[in-house]
């Protein structure tokens, strides 16, 4: 099947215009070679700028990485500088048995150390000291009040109160324990006091807001809004601690509360490039999320450009091998016009103006030859005619009408004197056809002529053959004055009798019948009731009239000796010559006795050839 569709296909493609195929040639070895460069390109782009974009991504990723680890150093320092205190922090374990004076001096001189934590770091927002009996102190640079129950019921307090963590980060949790129970999330973070002697002293807490964890540069933030780059740091709880959506406000922190672990889950598909780090001491972890679409989106556009410059080349390409193969292939379709026209006998040379390559040389060769041709036919055909208008001229010399005609009536009038009058009568008839053949002046020679030419010679015939013949006229009178050329009828009735005739015990009926086409041509049948003819002769015969159009300017050999009469083939090639090839002479099929002939030709009679 496979194989059958290949042989179609080139059989096809063989058949082809050639300006199909030069236009089809021109635009393949354009185009597919654009196509491969075109796709070489891109995908080396492409290839190339993911490569790029990922040690963008491992570049912002080692930044953040870096802000992180000064962000963790910086906040250690500050909880560790609580320890200078140790023995105010220690005591407050026993405030309850403190007078009542004491108990202030205490209250303030933890108030001091609060503040003196507070005010190395300016993002801080709170500071909370919970001391070994759960009670908080706190410093704030707002109006906004701790709820200290609430703050000792949140889970993740829970989680550190008994854990062996020293320094520490939460995750992200909301401000349900702050007094306005604001929206929004925190972070926070602190470290386990112990006393001297390892026992649990409190705990220092510092909230902060998300967004302070990361301080990036100006330019980090513009190519993580323009590439979507999305940065998810988790503690070793994994906890989100900072979403880069939520502090960019693409989302809210509560949806990253309601949804946190949705965000830590790993992606593990196509559409993003993912990379991973941790900070020095791996207290944090960083994922960075980049989307292949928005990274890829310049390449996406070099994409739709490179197809946009395809279908351009592809059209220009187009356009320009169509007036390239209209160039080539013009002078060669004028060139086989012209060899069209000369397979039938019109032989024109190609006028328009030819350009200078191999196929001007060819057409002018060719317009050459051609001339050369045209000549040579007008030669030989000027010569022929020449030829018979010389034996034409000297019959005419030879044969004097007026000399004849008086000799024929001296002749007859001897045959009158010795009372012959039937070679009288056969003088008088012969001297009406020459009448009629040789003084013509010019004018046309109408089917009444041609019917009165021919009745004269069947009358001879019967006064040769004791009127052994009929004939009968079935015209209608206005068909009489159209014009005809000579000598059509007359040959084919003398072929009527020279073949049909045999019996001499009857009349043999020769019937002439004209009547109009529906074009309005004349179309006459000449039919006998003689002999006939073999199947074989008749297939012969119309073998030669279908040659007619043929040999119809076929010039007589000089050499050829004269036959004994007109044919039907010469009567044939006359009407083609004179009239045009629609016109013709045919033998009657489905007669069973005798012959039937039928001719067209024009009812004005003139030349159409």
């Amino acid at each position: 099947m496979l194989k059958h569709g290949m042989q179609k296909f080139v059989v096809r493609i063989r058949n082809m215009k050639l300006q199909n195929k030069l236009m089809l040639g021109y635009v393949l070895v354009c185009v597919i070679p654009l196509s491969f460069v075109s796709a070489f390109i891109f995908q080396q782009s492409a290839r190339g700028l993911e490569d790029s974009s990922e040690e963008f991504a491992s570049l912002y990723t080692s930044q953040i990485r870096t802000t992180l680890n000064e962000f963790l150093k910086e906040y250690e320092e500050v909880t560790k500088s609580v320890l200078v205190d140790n023995d105010i922090i220690y005591s407050l374990g026993e405030a309850r048995n403190l007078p009542f004076d004491e108990l202030i001096d205490q209250r303030l001189a933890v108030q001091r150390l609060l503040m003196r934590v507070a005010l190395l770091k300016s993002e801080m927002s709170s500071v909370m000291l919970v001391s070994r009996d759960n009670s908080v102190y706190q410093f704030s640079n707002s109006t906004n009040k701790i709820n200290e129950n609430a703050l000792l019921a949140q889970k993740w307090y829970t989680r550190l109160r008994n854990s062996s963590e020293t320094f520490f980060i939460t995750g992200l949790h909301d401000r349900s324990y702050y007094e306005d129970n604001g929206e929004g999330a925190v972070v926070t973070a602190g470290r386990v006091l112990f006393s001297s002697d390892g026992a649990y002293a409190g705990m220092l807490l510092i909230d902060l807001d998300p967004f302070t964890l990361l301080q990036l540069d100006h330019e980090f933030i513009q190519a993580r809004d323009k590439y979507g780059i999305s940065v998810v740091i988790t503690n070793l709880q994994q906890q989100i601690v900072y979403h880069s959506d939520a502090a960019s406000g693409r989302i809210s922190w509560k949806q990253v509360l309601d949804s946190g672990q949705e965000y830590i889950q790993d992606k593990k598909d196509k559409n993003h490039i993912v990379l991973l780090s941790s900070t020095s001491q791996g207290e944090l972890f960083i994922k960075t999320e980049i989307p292949r679409s928005k990274l890829l989106k310049k390449i996406n556009q070099i994409k739709g450009m490179t197809v946009i410059v395809i279908l351009m080349s592809c059209l220009i390409i187009t356009l320009f091998s169509f007036g390239l193969s209209y160039t080539i292939t013009k002078p060669i379709k004028a060139l086989r016009r012209s060899m069209k026209q000369a397979e039938v006998g019109q032989y024109l040379a190609i006028e328009k103006e030819q350009t200078g390559d191999e196929i001007g040389s060819l057409v002018h060769s060719y317009n050459k030859m051609i001339i050369t041709i045209r000549t040579l036919i007008e030669d030989v055909y000027i010569g022929e005619i020449k030829q018979r208008q010389a034996k034409f001229i000297a019959l005419q010399n030879q044969i004097n009408p007026h000399m004849l005609y008086n000799t024929l009536e001296s002749i007859r009038m001897k045959a009158l004197v010795k009372d012959d009058d039937e070679t009288a009568d056969m003088i008088k008839i012969l001297a009406r056809m020459f009448r009629l053949t040789l003084n013509k002046e010019g004018r046309l020679h109408s089917v009444k002529h041609e019917l009165e030419y021919t009745a004269n010679y069947l009358q001879l015939q019967n006064i040769r053959f004791d009127n052994s013949f009929r004939l009968e006229l079935n015209l209608p009178d206005e068909m009489l004055e159209c014009s005809i050329i000579p000598l059509v009828f007359q040959p084919i009735v003398e072929n009527s009798i020279n073949h049909g005739f045999e019996d001499y015990s009857r009349i043999m009926t020769i019937t002439i019948e004209g009547r109009w086409t529906e074009q309005g041509e004349m179309l006459f049948r000449i039919t006998d009731d003689g002999a006939g003819m073999s199947l074989d002769k008749r297939a012969q015969l119309l073998a030669a009239l279908d040659g007619a159009e043929s040999h119809k300017y076929k010039l007589e050999d000089v050499n050829e000796q004269p036959e004994k009469g007109l044919g039907l083939q010469n009567i044939a090639e006359r009407i083609k010559l004179h009239y045009g090839d629609r016109y013709y002479l045919t033998i009657v099929a489905g007669i069973q006795d005798g012959t039937s002939i039928e001719i067209l030709i024009p009812s004005s009679g003139r030349d159409q050839g």
